[in-house]
């Protein structure tokens, strides 16, 4: 089996510091994508939940489709909220992206590495 390793040394992160991982890794069909921040040219942008959120979910689109995959493929994707208080008013953001053919997704509370609200990763299918 062949991995390919997408946005190698492409990331940056706070302090325009090279990320060491993959932004994703494709193999057999399956994409995995990596943790996706409301960041811009490697920095955090938005101020309220719903400003970040549809920022990580554009960043982790954008992603999937640069590897040659759409929404639709999209099988699971994790959230992660600093505030779980946010939980509905980021439901309101996943729905616009999603509500059609909504993955199937966990949502937990977390600290966050960085300084937002949510990060949200997924996996994503298409028959090779």
């Amino acid at each position: 089996m062949d991995i390919k390793r997408h946005g190698v040394g492409e990331g940056k992160g706070s302090g325009q510091r090279p990320l060491p991982f993959a932004k994703a890794t494709e193999a057999d069909g399956w994409l995995y994508v990596s943790g996706q921040t409301p960041m811009r040219d490697g920095e955090v942008v938005g101020h309220g939940i719903v400003e970040q959120a549809t920022i990580a979910i554009e960043n982790m689109l954008k992603i999937v489709t640069d590897a040659g995959y759409g929404p639709e493929h999209i099988m699971r994707v994790g959230v992660w909220l600093d505030d779980p208080r946010d939980f509905w008013s980021f439901n309101g953001v996943f729905a616009r992206y999603f509500g059609e053919n909504p993955p199937a997704r966990a949502c937990v509370q977390s600290a966050m590495v960085v300084d937002c609200k949510v990060e949200v990763d997924c996996i994503a299918y298409r028959k090779p």
